[in-house]
This record gives structure tokens, sequence and C-alpha cells, in this order.
């Protein structure tokens, strides 16, 4: 099977502007994503998708490959159909831009799940312990049924801890898909649905749509950055 990752990576981001041009260490946050993702060897190619100049140049001018969306697109799953469209490739995986601490073994883990011809769709997840993460809306939360699908998705806290007597774990969506291309491009041509909108959660719309995602455990995949506040985590941490 051939396989890439594409980096859907926007400049306007809602909550942070400009955040992937953001320094962190040596290098911006984008690079350290498409370098870490390079880095794993799990791929035929790693191509950075994305709507400005300002990342296209931050990409190819290190020696990175990089394709410029020719429309505007509501989600990253969205803008690399439009690339991937034309891509001669059997599985494609989305590494969110503002994911720098990519690691081989958890996509690993997620191309591995293609193993089972039924599985169109998957994702990663981790145990979110803390509190002030499990109560924060810029935490995706997951529910998943025994088989390791996805149940829905949610900023809410779910599961709700109606019974406080039985310890719950909580798993918070990160946001590194993988995809059969079909699945991918249909996708695309499918309209935003109810609950995705209303939850500004893009794989919802698998859901309503009926196609479930296989969710993988993985150990702590490091710092996704939405705020000004993560940046500073992913400092630390890095």
């Amino acid at each position: 099977m051939k396989k890439i990752a594409m980096i859907p990576a926007r400049y306007a981001a809602t909550r942070f502007p400009a955040k992937l041009m953001q320094p962190l260490g040596s290098k911006t946050v984008i690079r350290h994503t498409y370098d870490n993702t390079k880095a794993t060897g799990l791929f035929d190619d790693v191509i950075v998708v994305t709507d400005s100049d300002i990342i296209y140049h931050e990409i190819a001018e290190h020696g990175g490959k990089a394709i410029m969306s020719k429309k505007q697109h509501e989600s990253g799953s969205d803008r690399i159909a439009e690339a991937a469209e034309q891509l001669d490739v059997d599985i494609i995986v989305n590494v969110q831009g503002d994911e720098p601490f990519v690691k081989k073994e958890p996509l690993e883990k997620l191309l591995k799940t293609f193993d089972d011809t039924s599985v169109q769709v998957s994702s990663l997840m981790q145990v979110l312990k803390e509190q002030k993460y499990i109560a924060d809306p810029n935490y995706v939360k997951v529910a998943v049924d025994r088989n390791m699908n996805s149940l829905f998705f949610t900023r809410s806290v779910v599961p709700y801890p109606r019974n406080k007597e039985i310890p719950i774990t909580y798993y918070e969506h990160i946001g590194v898909y993988a995809f059969r291309k079909q699945a991918l491009l249909n996708f695309t041509n499918w309209p935003v649905t109810p609950l995705e909108a209303a939850e500004k959660i893009e794989c919802l719309r698998y859901l309503e749509y009926g196609i479930p995602l296989r969710m993988v455990v993985v150990e702590y995949m490091g710092v996704e950055i939405d705020t000004p506040e993560d940046l500073e985590r992913a400092e630390n941490f890095l």
C-alpha cells in the first residue's frame, strides 16, 4: 500500500492566528511537525497543504514539500482532499500542523488499523487525567465502544460522571487521522452536518454518515497548540 502523510496548515487560525509560524525552540511549529513526521520513515511522501505563502515558503525553503490550496476550506480534511484527489495513494494520514511532537510509534499503530479491511478511517486518542483539561472545551473528548470504534466526539465532558463511585477513563481525541483515499474523498463531497457544525469537530461528519473511526490509544503525544498558553506548555515540554 502506498502511504503518504499530509499536513493541513492554515495561517489564520481562529483562536491563535499565525500559531504555526510561532517559534518553538530553534524551529517554527509547522517545521517541527513536518520534520518529525518525515523522521518517522513510515511514509512514501510527506506534504504540507496550505493556504499561506508564508507557510509554503517556510517549508519549501528548508527542503520540504508543500502544495498551495486552490480553494477556501472549512476543515483540514477538506484541504488535504483537494490535493489528494490527484495523487496515486492508498492510505492518507492527516497530521495536524499544530502537533509538533509527532512520533513514530503512534503513527505506526494508526497505519496498522488498515490490516482490518472494514476500517475506513482511524484516529488517535490519549488518556486525559487532569480535571481542568477534562472540563476544557479546547480538549475534544471521545467515547468508544468495546471494539475501539468511536461513538461520539465532543467538547463537553463525556462520559458525564453521574456515578461518582466508579473510576472513569477520559480520552482526549488527538487530531491525527488516517483514511483510505475514497473515504476521504467521500468526506469532502458530503455537506457539513449538524453535529459537526455545532461542535466544530470535523470527524463528527463521518459519524453522522454512519462511518465510525477506529480509535487507537497512545501514550502522551505532547502538546497540541491551540492557544498561546499551549505554546508555553510546548516550550516547557521541549
